[in-house]
Formats: C-alpha cells, sequence, structure tokens
C-alpha cells in the first residue's frame, strides 16, 4: 500500500532546511527540544491573524527566532514596540517553563508573494470559513486568486469536517494546474490549518508548487 510523505519532510537535505537549527548533547538536547516544541507552539497562537508564513529558531551563543510574514507592520508595531514586547515574552515564557532563557534575538522577514506560501493561503481559507462564507465559494476565489500569482503552477487545497453545516463530516478537495508530490526537484510548499467553527473544526491542508528547482551550473563548466 501507499503511504502518505509529508511534502517537506520529503525534499529535506534537497530543497528544504531544517527549521529549527542547532546541536547539543545530553540534558542540552532535551532542554533545546522542549523549548523548541513549545516556543513555536507558542508563536503559532500569539500570531495568529498576523499572516505568518514560517518560524525558523536557531541556536548558538543567542537563540534567534525568525518570523516570515506577508505583514511585517502588525508584528513590528509603532517603532519597534511590537517586536519588544514578543521578545520580553518569548523570555517570560521561556522562564514559567524552567528552561533556560539566552539573548533572544527577533527577525522578522517579509515575504513578497503571501499566495506562494501555503501557511497564508491556508490562513486566508480558515479566516473565510470562520466568517461563515459557503465553503465552494471560498475554495474557489483562493484558487483563483493563488493562480493569478506568475510564481505559481499549480495549487491544490483539501477541506474536511462538518461542512455547509452538514450533519456528517466530509471531505471537499479543489485542485488547480499541476501538483507533482513525488517529484523531488519540485518546489512544494505544503501547509495545515483549522478552523475552529460552531459546529466543529474544519481541517484545511494547503500544496502550492512553484515549479522545479534545478542545480545551477558554473558557466566554466560549459
Amino acid at each position: 500500500m501507499s503511504k502518505v510523505v509529508h511534502p517537506f519532510a520529503h525534499r529535506l537535505g534537497i530543497l528544504r532546511d531544517w527549521r529549527h537549527r542547532w546541536f547539543a548533547e545530553g540534558p542540552a538536547y532535551l532542554e533545546n527540544l522542549k523549548a523548541g516544541v513549545l516556543l513555536r507552539e507558542y508563536l503559532l497562537k500569539e500570531l495568529r491573524g498576523m499572516y505568518v508564513g514560517g518560524i525558523e529558531l536557531e541556536r548558538g551563543k543567542q537563540l534567534r527566532v525568525i518570523i516570515k510574514t506577508s505583514r511585517p507592520g502588525l508584528i513590528i508595531g509603532r517603532s519597534g514596540e511590537g517586536s519588544t514586547k514578543l521578545r520580553n515574552s518569548i523570555a517570560k515564557f521561556l522562564q514559567k517553563r524552567g528552561l533556560s532563557v539566552p539573548e533572544i534575538k527577533l527577525d522578522i522577514e517579509e515575504i513578497r508573494s503571501p499566495e506562494s506560501s501555503a501557511a497564508i493561503v491556508g490562513y486566508m481559507v480558515a479566516e473565510s470559513l470562520e466568517k461563515r462564507l459557503p465553503f465552494r465559494r471560498v475554495l474557489k476565489q483562493t484558487i483563483e486568486k493563488v493562480m493569478a500569482n506568475r510564481d505559481v503552477k499549480g495549487v491544490r487545497i483539501t477541506l474536511s469536517g462538518m461542512l455547509g453545516g452538514g450533519s456528517m463530516s466530509r471531505t471537499e478537495t479543489l485542485k488547480k494546474g499541476r501538483v507533482p508530490l513525488q517529484t523531488i526537484r519540485a518546489d512544494v510548499d505544503f501547509h495545515k490549518e483549522r478552523a475552529d467553527l460552531p459546529l466543529g473544526v474544519i481541517g484545511i491542508k494547503v500544496w502550492v508548487y512553484k515549479g522545479d528547482v534545478f542545480a545551477k551550473t558554473n558557466k566554466k563548466d560549459k
């Protein structure tokens, strides 16, 4: 039988780099792992609604938190007040859980084309569903908006749950363009999101295909 492979993990070390980058041994490994998992969950909850496309953590002498968003102004705030508050809240969060608090560096990177980020597209769908818009219209409008971007070659969105106020859960999928999942050189961005509705949770999966990536050849080799 076929196995479902996570599109991000499938390309690790080839097209993708790890989202948490550090090295440790012994008790420090366990502490860093626990801090990384808890901090990621905390940041995703705190920054919901700010169109975050990805969170990366790097550890060395200091803890570097990289937040990728299409609306950096929402996080930075006026004259950097938002980023200062966020940095302080991260330090308090780690301290409350009895974890070591290193020097924290916060980097906020802007995503130029939000329609090519699966995380942002997933949040856009969740936001529309939470506003009680019809799910078929949401799927169709979102896919048309994503495909209008020149960087995107294909998109696929799957919704599962109590759709349309029905008494039984079901799954709906809409796809446009190509989404090659097994081609390793295919640049496929994937994200899972959830929309909290009165009848229950609706699960959202988004695949965005941005073309193939080939190794760069030097002009001297030609």
